[in-house]
């Protein structure tokens, strides 16, 4: 296993996802106010979502959302997870990246995929079939427009451009660091082999005929980079995840339980007809763990399972944890909370130092008390000898 442990990124994957039904204003407040608790908290990055349907994830732009986020935070980097490429002219897309990248001083990350909703694509006349043909044809504009060496001009049933170039240039250099989303289909990997670029794992593949495995996405993403001359690196390999932690294991399954069935059969299944476990809703958090798709329980248990990811994939980069929206305020950011204090320093080398200084510390324990017990020893007797 390609050993990436010690230098592990954490982030959070924001779609994000809401229960039809409450307050759409503060839920967005609230997502603004967990970015700035990651920040504090020192996660590495966080992935904001574009959705136009549904009912559920009601962030539009995720451009404007990291906009604002930027402002209220100091470290953590943005990236938009994912602009749906059909959507867009790709020229806007490189031109409102670039502008956030210079806005941003070099915060922000380039997330791109064919959008998920298939409702989405209804509404804007998108042939599904044709989704990740465009993401193909835009993407590889964009490359090109961000690398600009030279004019781009490109004509396709959708767009045209002609001697286009970006007036701004990518503030970090040679460029900003671009993703794109997989899923179950092997379109992601092969398009990220093709331009060399990052990969996020939105989930983890199921074993069944059409879904390849952590390793075999990998290997399809290593072979289409070789064949057009790009590289592709395990460091920057991120996979997505559901995670909630608490003390317990019994507290985080009980913080989420009810949370969890609501988003899994009201919105998976009720709102996108996708297949859902055979289970109550009130067994659907148990099932997700049982199977190895979600994470929940204490941080020994959130060890255990990266680690597992870490062996099912072959090595990956990064972790993002999806922002679910399934349990109240306070567990949720109790939740983060706990992964950066006992979770993230195993995975980042952070304990190294602290670790090897207590073992010496313990191992010579006795012979620096007797050190200490002699220092004592002399302090006393030379103030009792002192002349009264």
């Amino acid at each position: 296993m390609t050993s990436l442990t010690d230098n592990m990124t954490f982030g959070t994957f924001m779609a994000p996802f809401h229960r039809v039904g409450e307050n759409p204003t503060l839920a967005l407040e609230r997502d603004l106010e967990l970015i700035e608790w990651l920040d504090d908290l020192g996660f590495d990055e966080a992935w904001i979502g574009e959705h136009h349907s549904g009912g559920w994830e009601t962030i539009a732009s995720p451009e404007v959302f990291i906009a604002t986020a930027a402002g209220r935070t100091r470290h953590i980097r943005l990236g938009t997870g994912v602009i749906s490429l059909p959507y867009h002219h790709p020229y806007m897309v490189a031109n409102r990246m670039v502008l956030l990248d210079h806005l941003t001083r070099g915060r922000v990350m380039l997330g791109v995929g064919p959008g998920a909703l298939a409702s989405d694509a209804n509404m804007f006349c998108i042939n599904p079939e044709r989704q990740r043909e465009m993401m193909d044809e835009s993407l590889g504009v964009i490359m090109q427009l961000l690398d600009g060496s030279e004019p781009v001009t490109c004509e396709t049933d959708w767009f045209k451009l002609r001697d286009a170039t970006l007036q701004l240039r990518p503030f970090q250099k040679p460029t900003l660091p671009v993703a794109v989303a997989s899923v179950q289909s092997p379109a992601g990997v092969l398009l990220a082999g093709k331009h060399g670029a990052s990969v996020i794992s939105l989930s983890v593949p199921r074993d069944t005929i059409r879904s390849t495995s952590l390793k075999d996405q990998w290997a399809i993403a290593e072979k289409e980079a070789a064949k057009h001359g790009k590289t592709v690196r395990r460091e920057d390999w991120r996979l997505s995840v559901g995670c909630h932690l608490a003390e317990t294991r019994e507290q985080a399954f009980e913080d989420i339980r009810v949370g969890a069935g609501q988003v899994v059969t009201e919105y998976t299944g009720g709102t996108n007809g996708n297949p859902i476990p055979d289970v109550p809703a009130n067994e659907i958090v148990d099932y997700m763990v049982e199977n190895n798709q979600w994470i929940v329980g204490t941080p020994d248990d959130c060890i255990a399972g990266i680690e597992r990811l870490q062996e099912a994939s072959g090595g990956f980069g990064g972790l993002l944890l999806r922002a679910e929206d399934w349990a109240p305020r306070d567990k949720l950011h109790r939740s983060y909370e706990l992964l950066a204090r006992y979770v993230m320093p195993q995975f980042q080398g952070s304990l190294t130092g602290i670790i090897d200084s207590q073992q010496r510390s313990a191992s010579m324990k006795e012979s620096l008390q007797a050190n200490r017990r002699a220092g004592l020893k002399r302090a006393t007797d030379t103030f009792l000898a002192r002349p009264q």
